[in-house]
């Protein structure tokens, strides 16, 4: 190094330890923000009761009814692929093809890189699929709703959604910076009291629930959600990101489930992952409202376009959800099935309908983590869902059944859980573990 590079760098070097002796504040550390603080505290009660945690396991082959985990092959009831399609030779194959005549990525957003046909022909589909004029789909499911509800609403406006709407929903009605109100699950009179005290006081309003809850596996009452929007003046929004393949007769959703024109739904919303065994989230409605999306919602003007094999991936599982309702008809007499055995051996299912999800209440965090750890050791996975995503005394194993369990998987999967949630109790934890738990 030359002595006017030393004489630079040594300069540099001076001003920055000169601003660092005089800056007015600390540095901040991620180590000091509450999210991580909660992430430990976990983490040491998981060690003082011997638990490992449940979560990103290395999934080392295709998952579907079935995974293998560190060489070990288990019964699966931890990933959606409700319909099998993400198993389905021909949307292996559609992706495939995609990948060579349009390569891997679309390299930047579709208003700036244009379009490509396959995004057009799946957005036609999507909007056939719900008597729709139009769709439009994005690269992820979550931004989706986010996008889409803080773009249509503002701060003289009203969002009511049912309170265990998803994360990205809760999340996109913040961002709006509208008036939020939430509702009791599934309580259309707690709706309608919202709607009769505040609708008048704002310039537009948003109703937003799931055609499928995915934390306790039931729907709402979308004749009753319908007649209460056009009263009020309200637009409806159905996130059927569990629905879609798994409700009603042949899988159309909700709104065949209770025999009603799609059309009387203003926003319907869904992912392609859960049942179509691809990425991403869609919007179908109005010509009008997708225009706005295309030009306006910022998680599609300023986000890559979705790629070529994902887009022919979910198009081809779309036309084969359509072609062959068999599959639907599978997935939902497994559904039952597993719900009828478990409750038959004393399980407490909730208030699920017994399609896709069905949830196996245990009320004690520790509890539902330890009775994971359990049914992992006898070759089952079925992940537990805790405070915060689910309330305090609400802790559950959450079971995503599939068309592809054969039912002695089933049986024995509902034979497993009895068992070992039967073993466990408060006093199997310990004296020590509770100790360790009343320190946080």
């Amino acid at each position: 190094m030359n002595g006017a590079a030393a004489s630079v760098l040594s300069g540099t070097s001076g001003r920055r330890e000169e601003a660092a002796s005089t800056a007015a504040f600390p540095k901040p550390r991620f180590e000091d923000l509450s999210s991580y603080e909660a992430i430990v505290k976990y983490r040491r009660i998981g060690q003082a009761v011997g638990i490992k945690t449940p979560f990103f396991n290395v999934h080392e082959t295709r998952s579907g009814a079935t995974a293998q985990i560190d060489g070990k092959t288990f019964i699966n009831f931890a990933s959606y692929d409700y319909l099998g399609l993400n198993q389905a030779p021909d949307v292996g194959e559609a992706a495939k093809e995609a990948i060579d005549a349009y390569g891997t990525s679309v390299s930047a957003s579709r208003i700036v890189a244009g379009e490509r046909p396959f995004h057009n022909a799946l957005e036609k589909d999507l909007a056939d699929f719900y008597g729709a004029e139009d769709a439009i789909v994005m690269v992820s499911g979550h931004a989706t709703n986010v996008t889409t509800i803080s773009e249509l609403m503002n701060s003289n406006d009203l969002i009511i959604c049912d309170e265990l709407m998803h994360n990205s929903a809760l999340v996109g009605s913040a961002a709006s910076g509208a008036t939020v109100k939430s509702f009791r699950h599934n309580n259309l009179d707690a709706l309608e009291r919202i709607l009769r005290e505040h609708r008048g006081h704002h310039t537009r309003a948003l109703i937003v629930v799931e055609g499928l809850y995915s934390m306790d596996g039931d729907f709402p009452d979308l004749a009753r959600l319908v007649a209460l929007k056009e009263h009020y003046g309200a637009w409806l929004m159905v996130d059927e990101a569990h629905g879609l393949g798994v409700v009603g007769k042949t899988g159309r959703g909700v709104a065949e489930h209770f025999d009603i024109d799609p059309s009387r739904v203003d926003i319907w919303m869904g992912t392609l992952s859960k049942t179509l065994g691809a990425c991403g989230g869609y919007i179908a409605g109005s010509a009008v409202l997708v225009e706005i999306l295309k030009y306006k919602a910022p998680g599609f003007v300023y986000s890559v376009g979705m790629s070529p094999p994902v887009a022919a991936a979910a198009r081809t599982a779309l036309r084969k959800l359509i072609d062959e309702p068999e599959r639907v008809t599978k997935l939902q007499a497994n559904g039952q099935l597993f719900m009828k055995e478990a409750q038959a051996a004393g399980l407490d299912t909730g208030t699920s309908a017994g399609l896709a999800v069905v949830p196996v209440m245990v009320g004690d965090s520790l509890k539902a983590v330890k009775l994971t750890e359990r049914l992992h050791e006898r070759g089952v996975i079925a992940l537990p869902i805790i405070y915060p995503a689910v309330p305090l005394k609400a802790a559950r194993l959450r079971f995503f059944i599939t068309s592809e369990h054969t039912h002695e998987q089933l049986r024995e999967t509902v034979r497993i859980t009895k068992e070992e949630l039967s073993k466990l109790s408060r006093d199997v934890l310990g004296a020590a573990a509770r100790k360790v738990i009343s320190m946080f």
